[in-house]
């Protein structure tokens, strides 16, 4: 959808693209600083494969001082972006069958990073009714012997689900029971969380030596071009990924990885800063979209974005164009709305569609006042 977006912008049409999952703000004065001054002082050799001293004691200190987590940095592994982490520990602990629960709507590429780690998905699904969150009754009754992981992602992409303290609670007992499932935490979005504390299962004690934590500085510090994630696991998983990373790729970018320190041990407010200004943005748009009929949205917590259950409209038309899916729906208000979004049957939920929030107020404003006339043609 983004591409077919930038075709229509080339040819001329005023599209407003809603599908970019990534701060639409630049990484902040001080932390390119940092990253300027290490071009300066030729930091340009092959870094450590696990990332330097500095950073990972950087990412320490982080876990501990917003999380309470002691992490050694030997258990702290940087890599080039969170994707890479997840792939990096997939392809670690998922032998050939294994199976991995995947709560659903997920991020598009859990599914294939499974895949890619010869492991089997196992989708959970949650709909609009629950915020998109799944129950410890329904994760309890997917669990087996061959269960080696679960991938979980809170704040969510792409629904902007933030799960309690209370609801993590209550899978947190779930997965005690299970000493074999491993957890793979998916936090990129921690810091753009609108309603309290972060919670992550590495804060409960009985659960931390089960749970890998995902994290970077793309989505919290507006760097994802600088591609730096990292992985704060048990040490045997941390020195497989450690191994397995000095195969594939080596030591990530030693530029990006100055930056990164700067944007740990620096100043935080541009990180609030950026999340009042999504707040403001998510409010905004729910104003705005409240009265568009058949537009069932559950108010996301976190994140970026709102994932609307569009399937009301199914089965309409407006002449032209039939809405049978949520790809039909995007294609549609691409095509008479010049709105770009994204299909929720890229993220297994096949009834909704993805809008990014990571955009101008005006733009915003203007996006949904054209899907609201777009969608009063469909009968």
């Amino acid at each position: 959808m983004n591409q077919k977006s930038r075709e229509l912008k080339e040819s001329g049409v005023d599209v407003i693209n809603l599908t970019l999952g990534e701060p639409d703000f630049n990484t902040p004065e001080h932390i390119k600083a940092a990253g300027i001054k290490a071009i300066n002082d030729n930091l340009s050799h092959y870094p450590p494969v696990a990332g330097f001293p500095e950073l990972k004691k950087a990412i320490a200190e982080k876990l501990f001082k917003d999380n309470g987590l002691k992490y050694a940095p030997e258990q702290i592994v940087v890599s080039a972006g969170a994707k890479h982490s997840l792939a990096n520990v997939l392809q670690c602990i998922v032998n050939d069958g294994d199976e991995v629960i995947i709560p659903a709507p997920y991020w598009v590429s859990y599914i294939e990073l499974v895949k890619l780690a010869e492991g089997t998905p196992v989708i959970v699904e949650a709909g609009v009714d629950t915020k998109f969150k799944i129950t410890a009754e329904q994760l309890e009754a997917c669990i087996t012997p061959k269960t080696k992981a679960i991938l979980f992602n809170s704040p969510s992409n792409p629904t902007g689900s933030v799960y309690s303290r209370e609801e993590m609670e209550e899978l947190a007992a779930v997965l005690e029971k299970h000493p074999h499932v491993l957890i793979i935490s998916d936090e990129i979005y921690e810091k753009i969380n609108f309603v309290g504390q972060h919670v992550g299962f590495a804060e409960f004690d009985t659960l931390k030596e089960q749970t890998i934590v995902i994290n970077g500085v793309s989505k919290g510090y507006a760097m994802t071009g600088w591609r730096i994630g990292y992985i704060a696991a048990p040490l045997a998983i941390a020195k497989a990924v450690t191994k397995l990373q000095g195969q594939y790729t080596s030591g990530v970018c030693a530029i990006a990885q100055a930056a990164s320190v700067q944007a740990f041990v620096g100043d935080q407010q541009c990180v609030e800063d950026m999340r009042v200004a999504f707040n403001r943005r998510r409010d905004l748009v729910l104003d705005t979209v409240k009265d568009i009929p058949g537009f069932n949205v559950a108010i996301p917590d976190g994140a970026f974005y709102i994932f609307p259950d569009i399937s009301a409209y199914f089965g309409k038309s407006n002449g032209a164009h039939a809405i049978n899916s949520s790809m039909d729906m995007s294609l549609y208000l691409l095509e008479k709305a010049h709105v770009a979004s994204v299909p929720g049957s890229a993220f297994g939920s096949e009834n909704c569609v993805r809008f990014s929030y990571a955009a101008a107020d005006d733009l915003l404003v203007e996006a949904f006042k054209r899907v609201k006339s777009a969608l009063a043609e469909l009968k």
